[in-house]
């Protein structure tokens, strides 16, 4: 669903440009709370994950692929203010290093694609969990759901900014049933993809699982006539583990996908550009003005062999993720690390 330059006149693209701003900055803040010396990592990671799962456009229907989003996965993994800042990033470096997505849209790529996907995902997420029976297994189950639905949303806000400030003329109603439609079939790769790395995540480190906070099982006790008495609270939390084995492991993963598997990807347009083409959304569509770059269109410049070409790019656009998301998470970490040393030097203070 990137959306290249060309698309939107200039207020939309400057007042999606101010909001997307907006919304990050109050990302940056919420984003103290949920990052610690475990999530930060974790985050660099995932963000990372979602630019290499990104490549791997799925058949949808016929001539039409889809893509993963990533807003739902990250909010249930690392929190929602954090999401929005993992999508960020790789909506940032795929706008200048890979040319996909327009700058002058890239307010709107992040509203869409990032604030708008985490907070539905999240927000649908949130509702299923608290209103299902206290259990493991409901999560992967409402981070299906919430992925799912947030994809033909954000399908719909694309809509909405295009029947307000496009640059085509348009019917909205049907632009809004072809987009709806061919979206809510990627919502449900989104869907699949969400639930299984959940899952994933969840069965080797529940303690990783931000959505999974708090959902501790209740202590059992047992009487010598067999009686049981479930009691809240349940046991102490378990000893910290180490997160080197995860993070190696995601990183091998991440890699493989980004740097093999990417070659296999479909090359049938995505939903945005299958219905763009049909209804002539794209009439005044221009070039990315970085589009002659070394990594443009994920292949390196100067390598003739394809294989080669796309692997090395998908690579190279893991390592160039994780470095700017980890310097971003570490930043906002650090930050955080300073404000409760400050609190803790202001209650010794009063105290005295």
């Amino acid at each position: 669903m990137h959306v290249p330059d060309g698309f939107f006149n200039a207020a939309v693209s400057i007042g999606a440009g101010a909001f997307a701003a907006a919304g990050l900055a109050v990302c940056l803040r919420g984003a103290r709370r949920e990052l610690d010396d475990r999530t930060a990592p974790m985050a660099g990671l995932v963000a990372a994950f979602i630019f290499a799962v990104q490549m791997l456009n799925f058949p949808v229907a016929a001539g039409t692929s889809g893509h993963l989003l990533g807003g739902t996965l990250a909010a249930v993994l690392v929190g929602p203010y954090t999401a929005v800042l993992c999508v960020a990033v790789v909506l940032l470096v795929q706008g200048f290093f890979f040319a996909d997505g327009g700058l002058t849209a890239l307010g709107v790529n992040i509203t869409l694609m990032a604030i708008v996907t985490s907070v539905v995902g999240w927000a649908v997420f949130r509702l299923i969990v608290r209103s299902a029976p206290r259990s493991r297994a409901a999560i992967p189950v409402a981070a299906f759901i919430g992925a799912a639905v947030s994809v033909p949303v954000a399908a719909m806000g694309f809509t909405l900014l295009f029947w307000i400030g496009g640059t085509a003329p348009i019917d909205v109603s049907s632009v809004a049933i072809a987009m709806g439609g061919v979206h809510v079939l990627i919502g449900l790769g989104e869907g699949l993809i969400t639930a299984l790395t959940v899952s994933s995540v969840l069965a080797v480190r529940p303690d990783l699982v931000y959505g999974a906070k708090g959902l501790k099982a209740k202590l059992v006790l047992r009487t010598a006539d067999g009686a049981s008495t479930e009691v809240a609270g349940g046991p102490a939390p378990a000893p910290s583990r180490s997160l080197r084995p995860l993070l190696i492991g995601g990183a091998l993963v991440t890699v493989l996908l980004a740097g093999v598997v990417s070659f296999y990807a479909s090359s049938s347009p995505d939903g945005l550009e299958k219905v763009a083409g049909d209804k002539g959304l794209n009439v005044n569509e221009r070039g990315h003005s970085l589009g002659g770059g070394p990594l443009s269109d994920y292949s390196v410049k100067g390598v003739q062999d394809e294989r080669l070409s796309v692997g090395v790019a998908g690579v190279a656009g893991v390592g160039i993720t994780v470095l700017a998301g980890g310097a971003i998470f570490y930043v906002v970490r650090r930050r955080n690390r300073q404000g409760e040393a400050e609190g803790r030097l202001d209650g010794d203070k009063v105290s005295a």
